[in-house]
């Protein structure tokens, strides 16, 4: 059995979901197909929530009435026969009811996630309408009872797998299952999520839970590329990656793959396919344990980087030093991206603004600091990159006119990471196109 994930764009139009249809059942052997919501949807869904909180509710309500406009505009496209259509506006019905109702309630952290669901449930219940009006004999498993969490809002591969095969065994001879990326329930039994891009996740758990055969993540691009084509010209996709490579990749900014998805796939040894919904032939990527070849694979950029300069307030760093910096970043449950030393200082990078005065402040107890927002991680990645001679070389003479504020490398050997001002994150992906990739 194999997995097939699409994301929002995939199935954002009545006709790309039609040609999802035909995707799922070119091959006869069996699958798990998971849906995100339509493209939009969730973005809609979290300003609905927000607006709710602030208690802005007639804005709420106007947004909830555009959101149910364009779904009513959908429908019609989507399915035709008069039972199809019924069956599609009564869940429109449904879900659009629950909106409104929570207009009237008072608004909680699980009503947001609440909220948040209702994109991905929406989505899987129209393409169930339009495969039965088909004829495609298909399943719809609903996600929430068997994709959960724990206290530490982690996921357990095998609870998954235990329930989903109890699940799979009430329906023996069926080849075709729908279910919902994203959503999932917590350890108190309510309705949660796997974060954004957590669609890609389920797909890597539910391959990890039944060991697929494959696990496809379908976009609107063709697999990896070794840049950003939305900033960088001449971009090529990349035909083979490791799992750890990939991992670097989509850590450091590679916007096709969710980070998470990567470790249960890995930990399982389900091979990955990153694949084209609008060029379903193009070869795409795959992602398998072994590399396929040593050196420079692709470049990621990861935005919104804060950098942190430390400096110890004795001449040299003092033993216990480093100790007492990472007890403050572990107590505020911020990860550390970057780091680096020198005699008397240390330099780090996080992703993750909310912490950081009381960070600042508990370090300005013992240390002199300084914070540079506005950064940008560079990394470059390839299997065993820092072996290859020459490679440093064509990387820092690719950026020789750029003023990089850090730099890792040996933390990893498949990585080598700079940090840049963020104004210079296109200048520099250019640069590194033409004098580590040869293309410009």
């Amino acid at each position: 059995m194999k997995i097939m994930k699409f994301g929002g764009t995939s199935v954002g139009k009545p006709q790309r979901m039609q040609e999802v249809a035909r995707l799922i059942t070119k091959d006869a052997e069996p699958k798990i197909v998971v849906l995100s919501a339509v493209s939009g949807t969730t973005n809609a869904l979290v300003e609905i929530g927000d607006l709710i909180s602030k208690g802005k509710r007639e804005e709420a309500k106007q947004k909830i009435d555009t959101l149910e406009a364009q779904y009513k505009q959908f429908v019609p496209e989507l399915v035709q026969k008069p039972d199809a259509l019924e069956k599609a506006n009564n869940i429109l019905k449904e879900h659009f009811e629950f909106l409104n109702i929570i207009l009237r309630i008072s608004f909680s952290e699980a009503l947001s996630k609440d909220i948040l669901a209702q994109g991905e449930l929406i989505s899987t219940k129209l393409f169930s309408v339009y495969l039965t009006e088909q004829g495609i004999d298909h399943e719809l498993l609903p996600a929430l009872e068997f994709m959960s969490i724990d206290a530490n809002d982690d996921p357990h591969v095998e609870v998954i797998s235990e329930k989903l095969t109890k699940i799979l065994q009430q329906h023996p001879a069926k080849k075709l299952f729908i279910t919902q990326g994203y959503i999932c329930r917590n350890a108190r039994g309510e309705v949660d999520n796997l974060k954004r891009g957590g669609s890609d996740y389920t797909a890597s758990l539910i391959a990890a839970a039944i060991k697929a055969s494959v696990c496809e993540i379908w976009t609107d691009i063709s697999g990896m590329h070794n840049n950003d084509p939305r900033i960088v010209n001449k971009t090529v996709p990349i035909e083979r990656l490791s799992f750890d490579e990939a991992a670097e990749l989509a850590y450091f900014g590679a916007k096709i793959l969710h980070p998470a998805s990567i470790w249960p796939a890995q930990h399982y040894n389900v091979p990955v396919k990153l694949l084209n919904t609008m060029e379903p032939d193009a070869k795409g990527t795959t992602i398998e344990e072994k590399p396929s070849s040593v050196g420079a694979k692709a470049v990621a950029a990861k935005d919104g980087i804060i950098a942190i300069n430390i400096k110890s307030s004795r001449m040299l760093l003092a033993y216990g030093f480093l100790r007492k910096v990472f007890e403050v970043f572990e107590k505020y449950r911020t990860p550390i991206d970057m780091i680096t030393t020198s005699e008397v200082a240390v330099s780090v990078t996080i992703d993750n603004a909310s912490a950081l005065n009381n960070i600042v402040r508990e370090l300005e107890t013992f240390s002199n600091v300084t914070v540079d927002k506005d950064q940008t991680i560079i990394s470059i990645v390839g299997n065993e990159i820092g072996a290859q001679p020459g490679t440093l070389k064509k990387v820092f003479d690719s950026v020789s006119n750029i003023n990089v504020r850090m730099v890792s490398f040996g933390g990893s050997i498949h990585n080598i990471s700079m940090l840049v001002d963020s104004v210079n994150k296109t200048q520099v992906l250019q640069q590194l196109n033409s004098g580590v990739f040869g293309l410009s």
